[in-house]
């Protein structure tokens, strides 16, 4: 039986098309508008795993959903009927609790353009993914307005599939992070909710068969990533300082470091911000002294001037909070210092090998249209979690089939 066939939209770095690689998926192409977003997906994915069957009449390159539409319309129109998956779920932070939500954020009309594609195509199975915040109406004068995860399931309704939607928490899943998001899936093949029900009897052996427990803690996750080990300077930026590896501490290293070969050298992207001294006499402090997994008190808020909205000190010995595009939202565990790219890689179960591209961070405007590697990381669905999700999509492909061959 051939290799199933999916789409990704709003695909960011890659983080789902990884994990539907890794569960035995092909993909046909990716559409992402984001420049630096796209680089980093084309380098692992296309250049390095050759995972796409990109056809000749699309450019292999960042691309807008609305502007693909309005000129590609009638080749997606030749694909109907042929894709057995689209997946991804619009930009979310028109929708997220984290920021600012905004019904009039532009972003939020995305949503049309995702259902308009799904009506030209017309897959066998929609896997769609968004913050927790897609499942709340927006208040307004004291009246609750449109909540757009009801709005699309109606809207996919109509189209014929049998929809169903619930939030999950990837901790549940083997990922080091506390990470709910609202996960929909639409079918052609059957009553949707089986995947839901597949995914949680299949958790466990999964997770058995990557030689991982069902939790996995930030020391399992990162703890060969400290800067104590070592370091030299970092390979792709001047001024600054990059880890090395020591030996491995746990099974989940181990599985992030599978397909990764190095030679005393550290994975890409593990390069240490350069804090000031007040600003690491600060971290230590609060190591000592702060809460684990808790929003910083009133007291150490007061004592150096903190106005942020969130800062969190991580604790060792259990899963990191959700993390956000602003790596300075949370402390490292052990060292006075915010975490590395690849630590933020690793807690979204980004194995070594995949390479990120762009600047580390940047600020100011610049966010509005920069997409850094914090960021790429902060936004992607986990791969591991994805691939879980991709085996459980192939079995409902596989099941089509056969009822469509038996009737």
């Amino acid at each position: 039986m051939k290799r199933p066939v999916y789409i990704d939209l709003f695909a960011g770095c890659g983080g789902l098309s990884l994990g539907l690689m890794n569960s035995g998926w092909k993909g046909l192409f990716a559409i992402e508008k984001s420049k630096d977003a796209f680089k980093t997906l084309k380098h692992n994915l296309i250049d390095k795993k050759h995972h796409f069957e990109w056809p000749t009449w699309l450019p292999i390159e960042n691309h807008c959903i609305d502007k693909l539409i309005e000129e590609y319309r009638d080749k997606l129109e030749d694909l109907k009927g042929y894709i057995d998956l689209v997946t991804g779920g619009p930009p979310c932070q028109g929708f997220s609790s984290a920021g600012k939500r905004n019904e009039d954020d532009e972003r939020n009309k995305l949503i049309d353009s995702y259902v308009e594609f799904v009506k030209i195509i017309r897959p066998n199975l929609l896997f769609f993914e968004n913050v927790k915040g897609f499942t709340k109406g927006f208040k307004s004068n004291g009246t609750t307005g449109k909540i757009y995860s009801k709005y699309v399931w109606e809207k996919l309704k109509e189209l014929g599939y049998s929809v169903c939607g619930e939030i999950l928490d990837f901790s549940e899943f083997g990922i080091p992070q506390r990470r709910k998001r609202f996960i929909l899936v639409g079918s052609l093949l059957g009553e949707a909710k089986q995947f839901f029900e597949r995914l949680v009897e299949r958790k466990v052996d999964f997770l058995k068969s990557k030689g991982l427990n069902l939790n996995v803690s930030m020391e399992d996750a990162i703890s060969d990533l400290l800067q104590e080990n070592g370091f030299i300077d970092s390979p792709d930026t001047k001024n600054f300082k990059a880890g090395i590896y020591p030996g491995i501490k746990s099974g989940y290293q181990k599985l992030m470091r599978e397909g990764f070969n190095y030679t005393g050298l550290v994975a890409d992207s593990h390069r240490f911000a350069n804090h000031k001294k007040e600003t690491r006499e600060k971290f230590a402090y609060i190591i000592e002294n702060a809460p684990r997994n808790e929003e910083l008190g009133y007291l150490l808020r007061e004592k150096y001037k903190i106005n942020k909205r969130t800062v969190v000190l991580l604790d060792k010995n259990s899963v990191s909070p959700t993390l956000t595009t602003l790596p300075d939202d949370c402390i490292h565990y052990s060292e006075p210092r915010i975490l590395t790219v690849r630590e933020y890689a690793r807690i979204q179960s980004f194995p070594d090998w995949f390479e990120f591209k762009a600047q580390y961070t940047t600020g100011n405007t610049a966010r509005r249209k920069d997409v850094p590697r914090y960021t790429q990381v902060g936004n992607a669905v986990p791969p591991l979690f994805s691939e879980q999700c991709g085996l459980i999509l192939k079995e409902l492909i596989k099941n089509g089939r056969k009822s469509t061959i038996q009737s």
